[in-house]
């Protein structure tokens, strides 16, 4: 399988679908939106987009499976299967507020062969494939060499719905907000990874996420030279529902600093 030539192809199909959700969002309305659950919504742009997206890689390797957000094709694994959310960052979308982008992987028996991020308001396609390195828009890019979380800019997601967590991940924010160079919340777990990728942040970490907020910013990281890991550092980032990303120079520590903490353990005095 030549996946640099198949993942120029799924660019295209990603970029011609963002250029229907900038058109749609030109003259979206609010009262078109549907809330699937708390803080959890929907509207006829993300599904449009998933159909298209779904009916191009159809035609990219016609027997794919595919795992996507908003269930326009039943969900399967198989010998080569996509994973996709169309529209992330729906809610900064139904705001006009970026970034929301499009986020496609392709695995090959469980292992990421493929990612793509396209950062839709800014125009950036982030991409790469098995044996290449990461690239934005054609330009080589790489995580940061920062060595310490002191140096870091560290980007996070408030969790939706699973609140159970939630002294942990308070006393997170405010670890990082008096012991890096602060912390961002963008609203877009696929951004924020692409991010990690290009060096514009040291790390991230969210709990509560899906595949398809993260298979292909995952793969974007270590493509770029930077490690994921889960919250018990292990590698259930993709399926476990939560997931910590950063560039190598602080890994150990950042990834350590996390686990601790939603272990319980107070690092603060």
């Amino acid at each position: 399988m030549d996946y640099g030539t198949l993942c120029q192809a799924a660019i295209q199909i990603v970029k011609d679908t963002g250029v229907y959700i900038r058109t749609e969002r030109q003259s979206f309305a609010a009262n078109k939106v549907e809330e699937k659950g708390i803080h959890n919504f929907v509207s006829y742009v993300d599904k449009e987009a998933e159909r298209r997206l779904v009916e191009g890689f159809k035609g990219l390797l016609p027997s794919s499976f595919f795992i996507t957000e908003e269930d326009t094709v039943e969900a399967a694994q198989g010998e080569f299967t996509w994973i996709i959310d169309p529209l992330d960052g729906t809610t900064n979308f139904i705001h006009n507020l970026p970034p929301f982008a499009i986020s496609v992987a392709l695995q090959h028996h469980q292992e990421t062969v493929l990612g793509i991020i396209y950062e839709v308001t800014g125009d950036e396609c982030y991409y790469s494939w098995k044996g290449a390195r990461a690239y934005l828009n054609g330009t080589i890019i790489q995580c940061s060499q920062t060595s310490r979380v002191h140096d870091s800019l560290i980007a996070t997601g408030f969790p939706y719905y699973d609140y159970e967590r939630m002294k942990s991940f308070l006393h997170s924010l405010e670890y990082f907000m008096r012991n890096s160079h602060g912390v961002r919340r963008l609203g877009s777990a696929a951004t924020d990874l692409a991010y990690v990728a290009c060096g514009r942040f040291e790390g991230f970490y969210e709990y509560g996420l899906s595949p398809w907020d993260v298979a292909a910013g995952a793969f974007l990281v270590t493509q770029a030279g930077g490690r994921v890991c889960d919250y018990r550092l292990g590698d259930d980032y993709i399926f476990g529902k939560e997931i910590i990303a950063s560039n190598n120079g602080i890994f150990q520590e950042f990834s350590t600093l996390l686990a601790d903490m939603y272990q319980g353990k107070h690092l603060l005095d």
